[in-house]
């Protein structure tokens, strides 16, 4: 369409501020321009389209762009805030999905937001604001990185600007030689090595032509060190000598000697692992509705880890969206295609510096670089941003960790200006679809998934080197939009193509991330040995004007590259076409290993294969090493009063519940484990643990582990660290330790004095040595080797240097998942015991007690014998096989005394300490003190000795592990450990008590005593304040109340029913629809659980519908599942409800359906919004509420307590009375009668109560505030039920985070559906 062709016209939308986010913004921009007293805000549309709109199609689009509060018009200085000019949103995309299926003809729908600033009234009324007022207030009101800025309405019609593409260029080797190449690694942001300038001067020269930017540019990308991890294959020679191994070699060596059970490693996305006989639920087919049905299989277990530290440095928000995407296209690109299923994530920033706070251990701020976010701007965004990415795509985030360090060490400013973000998980793959085929010519070279947009242009090179040193115009081009949607849609066509076995047309399949199209299409080819030629005029865009070199090198996300079949195209297009995944046939294999990329009229690419991927000069690192000291740590007056509540409220160890509760934990249906513990849901377990399959009792465990500050001092000894935790955090699940697999992500600032000497050494010391020692592989890892920010402040440089940072995380299958510990301090008589592996040693050099006196100190812990780790876990495994073990917690941040508080904190139980066998100084034979008379009075001579002993052994950061056991087993227990050589270091030292106090004695009296509330509400702060920020300040001061409450009685189970009486056996099974539409994410486990009710369940997409290809009158029960239609959208669940309202056939059919005297219709979270979206169609639904955003306006994850009302719902009947646990995920579940429905006549099904068994309105335990706690209603006849909770999710015992209902049992709310296979009999 071109520019004089489109018409674009305006729709005025609803509020995009609720009050609180007003008031909030409201006091930001009076601090940056005191003379603003207001403002509002309010979303437009622009609608683009061939030509004027009729009256009817303008009816329509303002129908389907009504959502949400009405606006306020308001008055006062306009400030539009857009997408960034020349790039088109993930909302864009959405919308204009949702507008084509429903019949609309436009070719695009964007979104601004308009926001009205209002000005202080003077003595002579209110002077206009400035143009500079206005320039300061738009800095803060938009993301320079992905939006634009105006200040007229009409400026927004240049989002629809058509661009003129830059003509591909030529750089003149031939003619200026090297010269030409060093001005266009300067120009276009290459970050090429010298040597590899020289490489390709000579490589063209052969070639006897110049170089395209499209050439140069891939080339840069393919060989970024981002992408072939140059350091990590180095050369190295250290002080003067030669290492005979490289730093990757001697991580392969782990697998040389540990290679059992690997089954891939270092030549894939991900690593796999053996895996085990599963019984895979999934449709029997790919189109036409199959049934769902049960396979038999052995499926393996995938592993990743990725880090995506510079993007969400820049823009957090974005940067760890897509980081959590990324990874998760590396886990379905596995092989020949795989399932992604748990997540992790994690984040290591600078201080806090959070509103309020006056910390000690931040008093020496430095600054930073000011196109680089702040530590807490990216612990606000980017969790958030990683979170949205796996809560759409439909992926369970249970596990993590998050780490504030920022110090001066040694002489050196250490900490994470440029931060690390974590993200990784596991999968699921067909054992027989681990390898890649090695294609042959003429295979068909596809792109999956979303179109190119001028994203990421170098971001691969502009992630190799240091923050703050890039222009913020190339730190933009490393800056990404995701959209979770389109890759749930390109997933479910790589999960119907494995699910075919044998006749998979993906024959390898790879992700597209660093680089783009332009690294991951020759990665593909070559591993198969080939070459290809591909149509640059093929590649899917959906912005104009993008040059050559943008449209083969943006890194676009959402996007696979696929080997296919050619023989298995109609398949694969069918597939497509039922998902609505775009895709593209951009090239072919070819024998001959060149690589061609043309077009009608351009010859962008003509390059052997061996020149793309050839043998630059090996890099040569010749380092030396610095030894670092510190001073010893002086404790000198240092009280127990005073650091007991500091190290508590440190960030690295307090509540991380900000962390977990935005993200859902439970989708997928195959959850056991997350961080949230026991009847009061404390997030303090370090395993998670997900189940193999519906049916069985197999499962897998991850973990996370790092001690990354200890590196300052001894890099070694911090990589040692992080191994070993990652294996005692793993080690509450029933884990065999020659089954752990390691994932290790390297951080280093290389280039600075004596970091890439401490590098090697700390990979020697695990991959030549304690990985070996302890029979453990690492087949897989990731290296971020430009970890430090440069900047000025006037003539003053300025740095933040990380240390070696080694973030290791651990898998393992399990056989069975049953015999998961949690840190939860159960009742009875009972006691603790600690092992430590630290041998007494109280080591405290970069302990929280050392940071939070802002002080490091000098010797830090150390795993000094491996074989004490080895036997821990075999000690543990021993008497978890016995039921000897009631809890167990490791040992980490914060010492002894976080970690006994943390398992108060999940038992809501006191605890008496005792740390008498740990202050002593001398078994009284060795030492000869103990001869002497006045030892008798050693403790009153040397007060301040024992209190310095004292604060050594509550807060050294040793290796070891709390375990409570009863207390007449205890003898036995310890005779176990002196088994296993523990006993001389396994000490008992406490007590659980029933006075909601923790206590500290020694030398027979108490030296420390606290209220467990008041730790716990210190343990919470860092949660409080910035939830307070983030979200709804009321509601998060309303969680904040509610930690530790001494009378909360916490979850609990009340049923009026006996849950294991199940449906009586019948002859026939009924068809149910299991009904989703693109971006539903919850089908599976729906199917699943109605399948075992006694349903026969189908996989029914909506465009099976539109297509007639299924028909609604096949089915008794209709069942819509959750997810995020449409990525909410338009309105959760609206943007799907309208694709039906707003098609006649399709409205008419469901109609039909709900008319029908036999029918039934269950909707649950993003099916409930869309049923009661649909409410005027619905007999007996008219009083339905909408549902809307959530009162914190946060996605709330959380098991929450419900009561299932007295109502005629077919699916509850009989349990009307009960309270019972369930999954909530859900971002907009505010029962809402201000627009639609009937409070007073609605037919209530179920509410949130809280611990009391009480209906509540109150945060959190009414998560998203419905008055008088509504959470699901059905219809006078209850044929039809909607509900925001998630009972598919929990059908399980074992799927539960708690429950005190055995764990091999179907949960309480299997009921509901066996209730429903009872009603149509």
């Amino acid at each position: 369409m071109t520019a004089a062709s489109k018409h674009l016209i305006s729709f005025e939308g609803g509020n995009a501020l609720s009050a609180f986010r007003a008031e909030g913004l409201r006091a930001r921009l009076a601090a940056a321009c005191p003379r603003i007293a207001g403002v509002t805000a309010r979303h437009v549309h622009w609608v683009c389209s061939d030509g004027a709109l009729d009256g009817t199609l303008s009816d329509r689009l303002a129908a389907l762009l009504s959502y949400g509060e009405a606006a306020d018009a308001g008055a006062g200085a306009l400030v539009v805030v857009m997408p960034r000019l020349g790039t088109v949103s993930p909302w864009a995309s959405k919308a204009t999905d949702i507008a084509h299926n429903c019949g609309l003809a436009v070719h695009r729908i964007e979104r601004v937001t308009e926001y009205r600033l209002q000005a202080k009234a003077g003595l002579l009324g209110s002077k206009p604001l400035s143009a500079e007022e206005l320039q300061a207030a738009a800095a803060l009101l938009h993301d320079r990185m992905t939006e634009s800025v105006a200040f007229e309405r009409e400026a927004a019609r240049h989002l629809f600007d058509e661009r003129q593409a830059e003509p591909m260029a030529h750089v003149d080797v031939l003619g200026a030689g090297r010269a030409a190449l060093m001005r266009a690694n300067v120009e276009f942001g290459l970050a090429l090595s010298d040597d590899e300038i020289d490489y390709l001067a000579e490589a063209f020269r052969r070639l006897g032509r110049n170089p395209s930017d499209v050439e140069l540019m891939m080339f840069a990308q393919a060989n970024s060190e981002h992408c072939r991890h140059k350091i990590f294959n180095a050369e190295f020679t250290i002080d003067g000598r030669r290492e005979p191994l490289s730093m990757f070699g001697m991580i392969r060596h782990t697998e040389k000697t540990s290679p059992q059970h690997t089954v891939v490693a270092y030549n894939d996305n991900a690593a796999v692992m053996e895996g085990g006989p599963v019984e895979r639920w999934l449709p029997q087919g790919f189109t036409n509705a199959p049934q769902y049905g049960a396979r038999a299989t052995v499926a393996d277990v995938l592993m990743k880890v990725e880090t995506h530290n510079h993007p969400t440095a820049i823009s957090p928000h974005p940067g760890a969206s897509t980081g959590a995407g990324g990874e998760i296209r590396d886990e379905g690109a596995t092989g020949r295609g795989a399932r992604p299923k748990a997540g992790l994530t994690g984040f290591s920033v600078s201080n806090l510096h959070l509103p309020g706070t006056d910390e000690p251990w931040e008093r020496q701020p430095i600054g930073k670089p000011a196109h680089i976010a702040s530590a807490l701007q990216i612990m606000t965004e980017g969790p958030l941003g990683g979170a949205a990415f796996n809560n759409e795509f439909g992926r369970p985030n249970l596990a993590g960790y998050f780490r504030v360090f920022e110090q001066d060490v040694a002489g050196v400013r250490r900490g994470y200006h440029k931060p690390i973000m974590i993200a990784g998980g596991v999968g699921s793959i067909d054992a027989a679809q681990t390898a890649k085929i090695a294609f042959p010519a003429g295979t068909l070279l596809i792109q999956l998934g979303g179109p190119g947009m001028r994203i990421g242009m170098g971001g691969g090179a502009a992630s190799s080197m240091a923050a703050g040193s890039n222009t913020a115009a190339l730190d933009f081009d490393s800056v990404q939009r995701g959209n979770p949607e389109i890759q749930r849609r390109a997933q479910e066509v790589i999960n119907h193509c494995w699910a075919l076995g044998d006749n998979n047309p993906i024959l390898a399949i790879h992700d597209v991330g660093a680089g783009g199209i332009s690294n991951a299409f020759p990665e593909l080819v070559d591993g198969a040995g080939k070459g290809a030629r591909f149509d640059l005029s093929q590649v899917p865009l959906e912005e104009s004007g993008l040059a050559p070199k943008e449209i083969w090198c943006n890194e676009s996300q959402e996007r696979y590259v696929i080997a296919l079949d050619p023989d298995l195209l109609p398949l694969f297009e069918q597939m497509c076409a039922r998902e609505r995944c775009p895709f593209a046939i951009v090239g072919v294999a070819t024998d001959e290993p060149r690589l061609v990329l043309a077009d009608a009229s351009t010859q962008a690419i003509d390059m052997p294969m061996e020149v793309l991927f050839g043998k630059p000069p090996k890099m040569q690192r010749d380092v030396t090493r610095v030894l670092r000291s510190g001073s010893p740590l002086d404790l000198t007056g240092v009280t127990l009063e005073q650091v007991a509540f500091d190290v508590l409220r440190h960030p690295t160890v307090a509540s991380k519940r900000f962390l977990v509760t935005i993200g859902d934990r439970t989708v997928g249906g195959l959850s056991h484990r997350d961080p949230m513990v026991g009847p009061w849901q404390v997030p303090v377990a370090d395993c998670a643990v997900t189940l193999a399959d519906f049916t069985g009792f197999r499962g897998e465990s991850m973990a996370i582990g790092e001690r990354t500050p200890l590196a300052c001092l001894d890099a070694p000894a911090a990589g040692r660290m992080a191994v070993a935790e990652a294996i005692t955090n793993l080690l509450a699940a029933p884990i065999e330790l020659s089954r752990v697999k390691l994932s290790c992500n390297w951080m280093a600032a290389c280039g600075e004095p004596g970091e890439d000497a401490a590098l090697y050494d700390t990979v020697r010391a695990v991959g030549l040595e304690l990985c070996p020692a302890l029979g453990i592989s690492v087949p897989v890892g990731k290296d971020s080797l430009s970890m430090r920010t440069r900047w000025s402040e006037g003539d003053v440089a300025r740095q933040v240097t990380a240390p070696v940072s080694l973030i290791v995380s651990a898998f393992a299958t399990l056989v069975d998942v049953r015999g998961t510990l949690t840190p939860q301090l159960q009742p009875g008589d009972t006691t603790l015991i600690l092992v430590d592996l630290g041998a007494g040693r109280m080591r405290l050099g970069g302990s929280m007690l050392a940071q939070v006196r802002g002080a490091f100190g000098d010797e830090v812990p150390d795993l000094d014998d491996p074989q004490r780790l080895k036997s821990l876990v075999a000690a543990i495994n021993t008497l978890r096989v016995s039921g000897q073990l009631l809890a167990y917690h490791d040992r980490s941040d914060g010492g002894l005394w976080a970690t006994v508080c943390e398992m108060a904190f999940a038992g809501h139980r006191g605890v008496s300490l005792n740390v008498d066998l740990l202050v002593t100084e001398s078994d009284g034979i060795a030492d000869s003190r103990a001869e002497y008379g006045d030892s008798k009075n050693w403790a009153s001579q040397v007060g301040e000795r024992r209190n310095e002993r004292t604060l050594a052994a509550l807060f050294n950061e040793e290796l070891g592990a709390v375990i409570q056991v009863r207390t007449a087993d205890r003898d036995a227990v310890m005779a176990v450990l002196r088994t296993h050589g523990l006993s001389k270091h396994s000490h008992t030292i406490g007590k659980p008590n029933d006075r909601g106090i923790v206590e500290v004695w020694r030398d027979a009296k108490t030296v420390f005593s606290a209220n467990l509330r008041d730790l716990q509400q210190a343990w919470d702060e860092v949660s409080w304040r910035i939830a307070r920020q983030r979200d709804n300040p009321a509601c998060a001061d309303a969680e904040h109340e509610a930690a530790g409450r001494a009378d909360d009685p916490g979850l609990h189970l009340h049923l009026t029913f006996d849950p294991r009486d199940a449906a009586p056996a019948f002859m026939t099974r009924p068809k149910v629809a299991i009904l989703r539409e693109q971006g539903v994410n919850s089908q599976v486990e729906m199917s699943y659980a109605m399948h075992a009710a006694g349903f026969d369940t189908f996989d029914v997409h909506m465009s099976d519908l539109q297509a007639g290809r299924a028909r609604l009158d096949q089915f008794v029960g209709l069942v819509a599942c959750g997810g995020f239609s449409y990525g909410d959208t338009l309105g959760a669940g609206e943007g799907w409800a309208r694709s039906i309202l707003f098609n006649p056939k399709l409205a008419e059919q469901f109609a039909a359906f709900f008319n029908r005297g036999d029918s039934f219709a269950l909707g649950v979270c993003n099916g409930c919004q869309m049923m009661a979206a649909l409410a005027p169609i619905i007999p007996g639904a008219a009083a339905w509420p909408r549902f809307t955003r959530n009162r914190s306006e946060q996605f709330e994850a959380r098991l929450s307590l419900v009561e299932v009302l007295d109502s005629p719902s077919i699916f509850l009947a009989g349990m009307a009375g009960s309270r019972i646990p369930i999954a909530v995920s859900h971002g907009e579940g505010y029962a809402d009668f201000a627009q639609r429905g009937d409070a007073r006549t609605v037919k209530r099904a179920m509410r949130f109560v809280d611990h009391q068994g009480r209906p509540t309105e109150a945060y959190p335990a009414n998560p998203n505030g419905s008055p008088e706690g509504l959470t699901g209603v059905t219809t006078s006849d209850g044929r039809f039920t909607v509900l925001m909770p998630h009972p598919e999710r929990v059908f399980r015992n074992l799927q539960m985070s708690w429950t005190d209902g055995h764990a091999a049992a179907p949960s309480p709310w299997m009921r509901m559906f066996h209730s429903a296979r009872r009603w149509v009999g």
